[in-house]
């Protein structure tokens, strides 16, 4: 019987977990193809002419996976939660080495009313977004992780949904009432 590729995923990272190195080797060309699409997203909202580069974004997502030490993998949308969460971090970092102003520096507000597209304007601010999710994190974590999730990590409502152990109908209460929350947050309470 063969293995489907999401368990043989989940399989290879419980392997990697225990130690078993070898399962690293095999988990990588399994999820790299995911974790580039993942990066180009993030990197489709970034201003034009932007220094870091999408492969360079999955390798240093790579890296620190490898470096972050035993982290006890539940299954594969675990691990793509994981990632698309450093790819944040990586990218916020970034900016915030660059200098960005605070809420956007004079920018065009951004609305999340439809979060694929705002990846796509190369004016959202993700300085300000990231400073609007923590607010919204101290607020109420679980839908602060569902935009992170959804908008930064690519997943879909289901696959959210697994990760937080709540079900699709609380994931698309919690995406509804945080897009909210966040565009009265970034246009400055407008």
């Amino acid at each position: 019987m063969a293995v489907s590729p999401t368990h043989e995923v989940t399989q290879l990272l419980k392997a990697w977990t225990a130690g078993d190195e070898k399962a690293l080797e095999r988990l990588t060309p399994l999820v790299y193809e995911q974790l580039h699409r993942v990066a180009q997203y993030y990197m489709a909202g970034q201003r034009p002419g932007h220094t870091l580069q999408t492969t360079a974004l999955v390798n240093e997502v790579y890296l620190r996976l490898v470096d972050c030490g035993q982290v006890n993998w539940q299954d594969r949308a675990h691990f793509f939660a994981v990632s698309a969460q450093l790819m944040r971090r990586i990218l916020i970092d970034f900016a915030r080495s660059r200098g960005y102003q605070k809420r956007g520096g004079g920018l065009p507000h951004v609305s999340l009313d439809d979060a694929p597209s705002v990846c796509n304007q190369p004016d959202a601010n993700i300085v300000a977004l990231d400073d609007a999710l923590k607010a919204l994190a101290e607020i109420d974590d679980r839908k602060s992780r569902v935009v992170e999730l959804r908008f930064f990590g690519g997943l879909s409502v289901e696959e959210t949904a697994e990760v937080l152990g709540v079900s699709a109908e609380t994931v698309g209460r919690d995406w509804k009432l945080a897009k909210m929350w966040l565009l009265h947050e970034l246009s400055g309470g407008n």
